[in-house]
């Protein structure tokens, strides 16, 4: 066999199922092995959308999703959903073509250091610079992509290379097994904890990532802390539940700010500062922190805990119940900020203004979605309310990149969660910006049949450069973001999808279950009132703590 036969023999050894991608002259032989085995090659229209396919496919399963491009422009595509995945803490492996290496030594057609390029986006990288290293490099690339914290790794395979015999054989896989906290540690947070008045839990992406969530929900109920989840967090405790004070993340005052601001102890579980900056709720240094995760935490002014319990976080939190006692001793604040939240959700129910008000519209999203069902935010304005207004019940039923919350990851992002749950309804929540930039997946949606329902946030223009601009510069001081579009339900059944235009408050739900009823994708055009974008900010510099 060559040596890219025997690279599609280890990605096979890992447990992969699909590679998405696109063809070029310098992977060639990486295709032909492909045509032969088990895994689905799913050929996209763009090598940014194979990425985020990857990305989301990873953070979906806890499996390294696999991305494959030729070199020169083909990587240079890949790079952004690369990124996306490594910010946000999911597993990638990104394979690309080269050129020779008889020709790397001169100025070569579409030759670029792509291990040096990939660098700053990766957690490691390498070339594979003689076909026997080929099974070391695999297995490495799946298990530093795996590890926590997850992210993006990146194979570069020469075409000579790829080319050539080889004798060999994918190597087993290890068994690591959980690490556990000291008990020095876990004693020292179960005394904080046990003393602090009115300590709020804030819950990161970590604890999903750990499969944490039960012990989360177990622990705030036995110890009466009210949870908070970062935009990533989403769905660790249910949203239903009485000490659920749901998402935090907004670049601005906000109820639970409220929260942060009375606190003198937050439990931060599985909570990455790349989700939501603790400049924002800690901004002095002041309130006390216990970290909690499966690692250490970096290194910031503003976080700097007086406990970390590194090692498996549901074990940790199982064993600070054992010792810590807070029974009996409700928190002063959960109640009444829990009470203005929902109150503040449940103002838009009746809403029946038309352009649909962004909460209104969020909220009969909610009302027709299963607990189970999976929404994917792009990123934009309507990215904002999603965060604070979508609610979870389990995690990984909204996903939404808030680490390098790159635009254009909500179609091809929707195709990856509806190949890994093909029973549950996926809708692709995206602003009319974000909609163009990788809108051209939607053909392979169809192609490889992923329905899924396209949702687009209609304000003919780049909704969250505008609300900044006017937050910086004053209201109606907004430049060069608006734009035109085409007729998207035109657009649409060009493609051979299903096309459909919201005229009024009342259209929504029922076009909604319609479209989610499709064996083909669908794609909703939704005209959306952002003078809500406004208001908001109007509202939350008017709001008081007094509770």
């Amino acid at each position: 066999m060559n040596t890219a036969e025997l690279l599609v023999q280890c990605l096979e050894n890992e447990g992969v199922q699909y590679v998405f991608g696109l063809p070029g002259e310098e992977n060639l032989h990486v295709l032909e092995a492909l045509k032969t085995s088990s895994i689905q090659f799913i050929t996209t229209r763009h090598e940014q959308g194979a990425a985020f396919m990857a990305d989301v496919y990873g953070r979906l399963t806890g499996k390294a999703g696999v991305c494959l491009s030729t070199l020169g422009p083909g990587a240079t595509n890949l790079m952004t959903g690369v990124a996306d995945a490594n910010l946000d803490g999911a597993p990638l492996v990104a394979i690309t073509g080269q050129v020779g290496t008889d020709r790397m030594h001169i100025e070569s057609h579409q030759y670029l250091d792509l291990v040096a390029m990939f660098a700053p986006v990766t957690k490691w990288n390498k070339q594979i610079v003689r076909p026997s290293i080929t099974p070391e490099v695999v297995r490495k690339a799946f298990k530093r992509s795996q590890t926590e914290k997850p992210g993006a790794v990146h194979i570069d395979l020469p075409e000579n290379i790829a080319a050539m015999p080889v004798e060999g054989k994918p190597l087993n896989k290890d068994n690591s097994e959980k690490t556990y906290a000291s008990f020095a540690s876990i004693r020292a947070a179960a005394g904080a904890i046990s003393q602090a008045v009115n300590p709020i839990i804030l819950v990161g992406n970590g604890a999903i990532r750990a499969h944490a969530s039960d012990a989360v929900t177990q622990f705030a109920t036995q110890m009466n802390i009210p949870v908070v989840n970062t935009f990533m967090g989403k769905g660790v405790i249910p949203y239903t539940h009485p000490l659920a004070l749901w998402s935090v993340g907004l670049q601005q005052r906000d109820f639970i700010t409220c929260g942060f601001d009375s606190t003198d102890l937050v439990i931060a579980i599985g909570y990455d500062l790349i989700e939501f900056s603790p400049k924002k709720w800690n901004p002095e240094g002041t309130i006390p922190i216990i970290h909690i995760a499966a690692t250490s935490s970096e290194i910031d002014s503003s976080y700097i805990p007086q406990v970390e319990i590194v090692g498996d976080i549901s074990d940790s939190l199982n064993e600070i119940l054992k010792l810590a006692d807070r029974h009996n001793k409700p928190n002063p604040y959960s109640i009444s900020l829990r009470s203005n939240i929902r109150a503040d959700y449940e103002e838009y129910a009746k809403d029946d203004e038309f352009p649909i008000k962004p909460q209104k519209l969020i909220y009969d999203l909610r009302q027709v979605m299963g607990p189970d069902d999976i929404v994917i935010s792009d990123v934009g304005a309507h990215k904002m309310w999603i965060a604070r207004h979508y609610h979870c019940h389990s995690p990984n039923t909204c996903i939404i990149s808030n680490g390098f919350a790159a635009m254009g990851i909500a179609i091809p992002g929707a195709l990856a969660a509806k190949l890994v749950h093909p029973d549950r309804k996926v809708v692709a929540a995206t602003g009319d910006g974000g909609f163009m930039m990788n809108c051209q997946e939607l053909e392979t949606a169809l192609r490889v049949g992923t329905p899924f329902v396209t949702l687009i946030f209609n304000d003919g223009g780049y909704g969250l450069i505008e609300w900044k601009q006017e937050n910086q510069f004053g209201p109606g001081n907004s430049s060069f973001v608006h734009f035109g579009n085409p007729d998207f339900v035109k657009f649409a059944e060009s493609m051979g999808l299903k096309g459909y235009r919201v005229e009024s408050v009342a259209d929504f739900v029922p076009l909604l279950k319609e479209a989610l009823a499709q064996d083909v994708p669908a794609v909703i055009d939704c005209r959306v009132d952002y003078r809500e974008n406004r208001r908001f900010t109007k509202k939350a510099g008017e709001l008081s703590c007094e509770i």
